[in-house]
């Protein structure tokens, strides 16, 4: 698509053409399109892939363990698990690919070229050497370029992986993704695509993401249930000598023992909670570039929202205009108009451009020209009139009237205008003798018809919503009160001793909003952030959930984790709740693992002590491991709820939790077994058949009680979650009663195992209830 629009100096004053279209098409032809092919990765290699590291290794030992001892069975099951394991990830990697995919092909980099003579814009796909193109603060560099024209401060962090200020001027090289932080220049197309200097486009998306707070979280709770086996490993050692057990009777029982502890569902599991989020969301017209992006959004405390373009509809008028001196308000428009990128497409220089096309006004002719800078917030233009050189200064009052000459009565009208709700821009004229503010223009600019209602809903989930803008405090107040945020804000000083007194702050710099957030950081806080300019970006890249706004530059959206494309507040409260179903989906998954591995590794341990033999049977155990993980594996695709408060990991209340289910379920276990052993006086194997059915259905229930923390036939599984359960119990059922692959029990000792577990799992469930209550992590779920 080609966008055509007025010309501005810089490019007024390149009296070049520009290739003509014939040579761009004959030039493409050669060089191909200034992009890097998307390369697909066979399948299988990502299967193999997925058998090589420090948890595919373990199994693989233990494979190699159980051939050396001559248990080809369990070595053979050993094998498929690994494979299942593999084969599964591989998929949900994929399907993960394809959601987080959609940013490539929904938002690409736009280039300002100069074709047949005239400026437009145009996909930068379409972009070939030699083509001339103008770049300017907030770009992101397009394709390998030397400067002809112009001088610009670029940052090449993606290069070099330093991010500071590089002074670029005539003549120098600027490199593709390299992003614009001042100034402007024109630039020859030297390389293009694979070719260029960093060898893409734009990296927009970074779908190679650090872990995030849920994984680590993870990784710990791995790290605690291999203590436990330890210690389990140690009393089964101990009690082995004690009773003279050959070690290879052992051995295998102790690597089934680490083999059903090791997570081998968890990456596929989260792989899959958080895909399934990135698809809806995708769906809802908000993008993902990193899937950590949605969980920690369940863990949201606060929300810093850039004011304009996010509460306001960032389509601001021009209003009120207030002179000073012999100027009139057509004048002071006409300076202002002066000290304006009439091609740039922000919304001030817009509605300035739009005011003065309306009074039929244009610039004087310009000298020398400083586009507006977002860390000075000041544009400059000179221009000769009647022979004398003058300069109009264009920004915000505040800054200006730190070096020129006050009017008396500056501040009154300032603090009139902004107290509206308005933005106030200031234009100063400097001459020779002195320099003055001659004139205030009021930019107009409504909150979002959504604003109130979006801010409330975000309010309702616990999230406290803070107000950022480089507007005066009158103006922040204002739009503050209006949409229901509060009306206590604060300077810089504040913001870095006690933020959380305030619910906004004015007056606020680049580095400002950083240093925001930064400090609400460090008092705990998980920080969400929006924005969409240039000088954003830092913040939503250090922010935890950093959001950009549909009119965000390149460099926000790269900065960001989350990417709304329709211009409506309401989106963000999708992002919350679809952090809180990944936050409940990986609850359930935590407790059941927790409490599953311990009652299975306990019962094993203690059933070997007392008894000198273990309650289930090596094959039994793999079986019990594959199909507990062929059901956490659809735990990402489980219906969930958004509670009201954030969700905050805690270890040891989740620890808690799962610790009563295992403890209960190991209680009841040991008296089912004692009963099976002295009383029934069952042989091993049967006793073995019925172990592994009561596993089963404990764990399935388990899963069923976890998944919320209200009574748990409230709320439904997916059809996923409970068609895998159902058929985990009828498989169980199917292999006890028929004797496959195990002894064979007859119908009515499993109907007893049934009714003992639906009783233990209708105590179990009103305990569960109890203990929310009593610990006051409850939570209100809101269905939907």
């Amino acid at each position: 698509m080609i966008i055509k629009t007025n010309v501005d100096h810089l490019e007024a004053s390149y009296s070049g053409r520009g290739l003509d279209k014939q040579t761009a098409q004959k030039y493409q032809a050669a060089h191909g399109y200034n992009a890097i092919p998307e390369t697909s990765e066979n399948p299988l290699v990502g299967i193999l892939k997925g058998m090589w590291g420090s948890t595919p290794w373990l199994l693989e030992a233990a494979m190699i363990l159980e051939l050396l001892l001559g248990k080809g069975t369990q070595a053979f099951f050993v094998f498929a698990l690994l494979l299942f394991s593999a084969v599964d990830g591989e998929i949900q990697e994929s399907r993960a690919k394809k959601a987080v995919g959609t940013l490539h092909r929904q938002l690409s980099v736009t280039a300002r070229l100069l074709r047949d003579g005239e400026w437009q814009y145009q996909s930068a796909k379409w972009l070939v050497p030699d083509d001339i193109v103008r770049v300017h603060a907030g770009d992101i560099i397009p394709a390998d370029l030397e400067i002809i024209a112009g001088t610009v401060e670029v940052d090449e962090a993606t290069l070099t992986g330093e991010s500071k200020a590089i002074l670029k001027e005539k003549g120098a090289a600027l490199y593709s993704a390299a992003t614009v932080i001042h100034g402007e220049a024109i630039g020859k197309v030297t390389k293009i695509g694979v070719n260029s200097t960093y060898g893409k486009t734009a990296e927009l998306s970074r779908t190679e993401e650090a872990p995030g707070r849920l994984q680590k979280l993870l990784f710990n709770i791995v790290r605690y249930l291999a203590y436990v086996d330890v210690v389990l490993a140690v009393i089964l050692v101990i009690a082995a000598v004690f009773r003279g057990t050959a070690w290879q009777e052992l051995l295998p029982f102790l690597v089934i023992l680490f083999i059903a502890t090791i997570p081998i569902s968890m990456p596929s599991s989260f792989t899959v909670a958080n895909s399934l989020e990135a698809k809806n969301l995708t769906q809802e017209k908000v993008l993902v570039t990193g899937l950590t992006g949605i969980q920690e959004a369940a863990s949201m405390d606060v929300l810093l929202i850039d004011k304009t373009g996010t509460i306001t509809n960032n389509q601001p008028k021009v209003g009120q205009i207030k002179v000073f001196g012999q100027f009139s308000a057509q004048q002071i428009l006409q300076l202002a108009l002066t000290a304006t990128d009439e091609t740039a497409v922000d919304t001030v220089s817009v509605a300035l451009v739009k005011a003065a096309a309306t009074n039929h006004l244009v610039p004087f002719k310009r000298t020398k020209f400083t586009v507006f800078d977002p860390a000075t917030k000041t544009a400059k233009a000179s221009f000769v009139d009647n022979g004398q050189t003058q300069v109009v200064i264009l920004g915000s009052p505040n800054i200006i009237a730190a070096s020129v000459v006050l009017q008396p009565n500056l501040e009154h009208e300032v603090t009139t205008l902004a107290s509206r709700g308005a933005r106030v821009l200031a234009v100063a004229l400097q001459t020779a003798k002195q320099a003055e503010i001659v004139g205030l223009i009021e930019l107009v600019d409504q909150p979002r018809a959504d604003a109130i209602t979006s801010i409330k809903a975000v309010q309702d989930r616990g999230v406290r919503v803070m107000m950022l803008t480089g507007d005066t405090s009158y103006t922040a107040q204002t739009i503050a009160e209006q949409v229901g945020i509060g009306s206590r804000i604060g300077t810089l000083t504040d913001a870095k001793s006690d933020p959380l007194s305030f619910d906004g702050f004015a007056d606020v710099y680049p580095q400002d909003k950083l240093a925001i957030v930064k400090k609400l950081q460090e008092l705990g806080m998980v920080v969400g952030m929006t924005g969409d300019g240039v000088n954003d970006a830092p913040a939503l890249q250090r922010a935890d959930v950093g959001i950009a706004v549909a009119s965000a530059t390149d460099i926000a959206k790269s900065a960001a984790k989350i990417i709304l494309t329709r211009s409506t507040l309401a989106d963000i409260v999708k992002v919350i709740d679809g952090g809180h179903r990944v936050y409940r989906r990986m609850m359930t998954w935590t407790i059941t693992k927790l409490s599953r591995t311990a009652q299975l590794a306990a019962l094993l341990t203690l059933g070997f002590v007392f008894a000198g033999f273990f309650p289930v049977s090596l094959n039994l155990i793999v079986f019990i491991v594959i199909m507990n993980d062929c059901v956490t594996l659809t735990l990402g695709t489980d219906r969930a709820w958004p509670t009201s408060i954030p969700e905050h990991w805690d270890l040891g209340q989740l620890g808690k939790i799962a610790g009563i289910f295992a403890v209960s379920w190991v209680v009841v276990g040991l008296a089912m077994f004692w009963y099976y052993l002295e009383v029934a006086q069952l042989s091993n194997g049967r006793i073995s058949t019925l172990m592994f059915v009561y596993l089963i259905y404990s764990a399935m229930t388990t899963i069923i009680m976890t998944r919320t923390r209200d009574h748990f036939w409230e709320y439904a599984p997916s059809k996923s979650v409970g068609w895998v359960v159902l058929l985990d119990i009828i498989l169980a059922t199917i292999m006890a009663i028929t004797g496959f692959v195990t002894p064979q029990v007859s119908w009515l000792w499993v109907l007893t195992v049934v009714i003992i577990v639906i009783v233990a799992t209708l105590i179990l469930d009103w305990v569960k209830m109890q203990y929310y209550k009593k610990t006051g992590i409850l939570g209100t779920e809101r269905q939907k």
